[in-house]
């Protein structure tokens, strides 16, 4: 296998963090003509408000992006300035997981900080790569791959109450009812985004870029306005991804910090040495 595989491999099999967070816009909500359920709309635009201004909170979650991979994720985010914190990764399935159990990789912990993540990759990786445990993955150097400027965009600024947002967005909201999550009264709401009927310019193109042509959205809201839960099922060009996750302790402690240098290898240099050493 090429090295430049792995490299890609180790960076897709990261978008775990798409599980937590939302493609949705950086922008305020806009009021728009819709036909969404009247009642919900306001309940909504408290609830993304409320969960942006929580600013942190510990997540769960598991992605399915089709045959390519599946995974879980638990940590805990924090989205007062940018996104960052730090998250374990377990791979569940999937054609990019046999890839990373192939480097004795089945878990790693992954650090997301403001210009870079990081990726822990364990002892048996490390004895491949002269004793580093650690890769970098620099934002901007993700714009290297194959759809990496969406990806680093969404990194940077996605946060747990952008799945409100997009619901919001929807043009078709309702309140799906009373339900309980996690031992909690919850209200559950529900809207499918479709492309081609999005208003907000920034996030239609963050859509397109994703190569999405519609997407589920489900929300679970508690009594506090805060999410506790959503599930995104998202149809794309290459396939059915399916998202969700459960927060809770908002406002829990998150302290992140970069790995130590000598024990990391920056994505880039590794990349640049795949290109002149394929084997």
């Amino acid at each position: 296998m090429k090295r430049t595989t792995v490299w890609v491999t180790t960076a897709a099999a990261l978008t775990g963090l798409a599980a937590c967070t939302s493609s949705g816009s950086s922008d305020e909500p806009k009021d728009k003509p819709t036909s969404s359920a009247p009642a919900a709309l306001p309940a909504l635009r408290t609830a993304e408000r409320s969960t942006e201004r929580a600013e942190t909170a510990r997540v769960r979650s598991t992605t399915v992006m089709g045959t390519q991979l599946s995974l879980t994720a638990d940590g805990v985010l924090a989205w007062r300035d940018g996104l960052s914190g730090s998250l374990i990764i377990d791979y569940t399935g999937g054609t990019a997981a046999e890839t990373m159990r192939g480097l004795g990789v089945t878990s790693m912990e992954a650090r997301y900080l403001s210009d870079a993540y990081y990726a822990r990759m364990g002892d048996t990786f490390a004895a491949k790569m002269g004793g580093k445990h650690w890769l970098k993955y620099a934002y901007d150097d993700l714009k290297t791959l194959g759809g990496g400027a969406d990806l680093a965009d969404q990194m940077r600024s996605t946060t747990p109450n952008q799945s409100v947002r997009l619901l919001l967005d929807s043009g078709n909201v309702r309140e799906v009812g009373r339900e309980t999550v996690d031992g909690q009264a919850a209200t559950h709401y529900s809207g499918t985004v479709r492309v081609e009927d999005v208003t907000d310019t920034e996030l239609r193109r963050r859509l397109q870029d994703a190569d999405v042509t519609a997407e589920t959205v489900d929300v679970w809201i508690n009594e506090k306005n805060l999410l506790v839960k959503k599930v995104e099922k998202t149809s794309t060009t290459n396939g059915r991804v399916t998202q969700s996750a459960h927060y809770s302790d908002y406002g829990v402690k998150v302290a992140v910090h970069e790995p130590p240098a000598a024990d990391t290898e920056d994505f880039k240099a590794l990349l640049s040495q795949s290109s002149t050493n394929p084997t």
